[in-house]
């Protein structure tokens, strides 16, 4: 049975087929943008992101790079909710613009992306980054110049931390949890398959080291060893060859391996794993930063066709929002028929609630994002799942609290949100599949 939009959901025809013909390349899709305005002192200026101005926001994603397998989709989301909103009024009585940024999942890159959203496009919100390490180098920027910034996938517990020392301004929020809860959910997933030794190796960054931080004490605590707690694997990012780590993370056999990857370099130290007769017997346990079919290609097959990851496990964030049915249409529709991928929803929400708060602040500011993010959010107005109905509503200014598609997206003082956490696994023929769920602390 096709679904009947709102009236305010027709115009998105228009949209649908802009979106087709983008296809899943983050860098083919934003014609809409404004120019670029000349460069400014780095402050965010009145105009054109301020009172009188139209709104104008920025997306800093991975097209490309160790992430780019998850984060392909996510400047179509992106678009979509820009678009969406754009259909049924905008905000403060004007078009919304986006201008979308490839960071290549690279600090270095995101820093120059960042800069020029900040300085030279003089944006007012800003959706990401993914990786945590990406973000870690671009939220001082976004502070400085009074930006909002949103990201929907970086997990690291860092971000918490520094939040509560004020270091933010209030300038930071994130529609995925942090990884302070998937790395519970990853002990009591462990626990749950009776794993009593359990070793670990992860990328050396914020998310990597954080995570795996949480881990071994929530193991721990449930009474696991953790093999190497002493003598951590941290591996290089950039590194070509992965031996030694993997070696060392697989010795003496442990029950499971609480790996905490990305897919490029992630693949390359589970192929070395497999050349050298380490995964016998061994469990990899795996998290959202791999969570893609290309993740499971990359890796390959054995000389009898089954995937070397087959009977792998894994936590992602999950996506069990009131809005999410809804979206899953939307979204297939405006596609063409794509999968709603992991954190697809996540960006979706992070986007619509940008613009609902600059609605409420009748201000196309950052700083007036940052004074109503939690309002819409986390409010105790009426409960609003639908993004055209939520902005009408503030215009006529009514309390509204935001029911997204990943999540009830309730932003904390901290930036933060809970959610749910998905366990997936790895068939033979290298398809992934979503079996179970788990909750922290369970």
């Amino acid at each position: 049975m096709r679904l009947l939009w709102p009236q305010s959901h027709r115009r998105l025809t228009a949209i649908a087929l802009n979106l087709a013909l983008a296809g899943t390349t983050a860098g083919l899709m934003f014609a809409c943008a404004e120019p670029e305005p000349a460069p400014g002192d780095g402050a965010n200026q009145p105009s054109p992101g301020g009172e009188g101005g139209a709104l104008k926001l920025g997306a800093l994603l991975p097209a490309t790079g160790d992430l780019s397998s998850i984060g392909q989709n996510m400047p179509l989301a992106v678009q979509l909710a820009v678009d969406t909103i754009n259909a049924c009024g905008g905000v403060n009585g004007q078009d919304v613009t986006v201008i979308i940024e490839d960071d290549q999942t690279d600090p270095t890159a995101g820093v120059s992306a960042m800069t020029k959203l900040a300085e030279a496009d003089q944006v007012a919100g800003v959706v990401g980054s993914f990786a945590s390490s990406v973000s870690s180098a671009a939220v001082p920027i976004a502070v400085r110049n009074n930006i909002m910034m949103i990201s929907p996938g970086s997990t690291s517990p860092v971000f918490t931390d520094q939040a509560k020392k004020g270091e933010f301004k209030g300038f930071w929020a994130r529609t995925a949890p942090p990884d302070t809860y998937q790395a519970q959910a990853l002990a009591a997933l462990a626990k749950k398959q009776g794993f009593a030794d359990v070793a670990t190796v992860v990328i050396n960054n914020d998310y990597g080291v954080g995570f795996e931080r949480v881990f071994v004490e929530s193991f721990a605590a449930d009474g696991g060893t953790v093999t190497n707690k002493d003598r951590p694997v941290r591996y290089d990012p950039k590194a070509a060859t992965l031996d030694t780590e993997a070696g060392q993370a697989f010795a003496n056999s442990p029950d499971a391996v609480a790996a905490v990857l990305y897919a490029d370099t992630g693949s390359v130290l589970v192929q070395s794993a497999y050349r050298q007769g380490l995964m016998d017997g061994v469990t990899l346990l795996l998290t959202d930063g791999v969570y893609s079919p290309d993740f499971v290609e990359k890796v390959g097959k054995d000389a009898n066709g089954v995937s070397l990851l087959s009977g792998a496990l894994g936590t992602v964030p999950g996506a069990d929002g009131k809005a999410l049915d809804a979206f899953t249409a939307q979204w297939k529709d405006a596609t063409g028929g794509k999968d709603v991928t992991a954190f697809v929803p996540h960006t979706y929400d992070a986007t619509i609630l940008m613009m609902l708060a600059a609605e409420a602040a009748k201000s196309n500011t950052g700083a007036g994002i940052q004074s109503k993010i939690r309002e819409v959010s986390n409010g105790p107005g009426e409960e609003v799942t639908d993004a055209c109905e939520a902005i009408a509503m503030v215009r006529e200014g009514k309390e509204i609290n935001y029911q997204g598609a990943s999540g009830n997206v309730d932003i904390d003082e901290n930036g933060d949100v809970v959610g749910s956490y998905d366990v997936w696994t790895v068939k033979g023929d290298g398809t992934l599949e979503v079996i179970d769920k788990v909750t922290p602390g369970s």
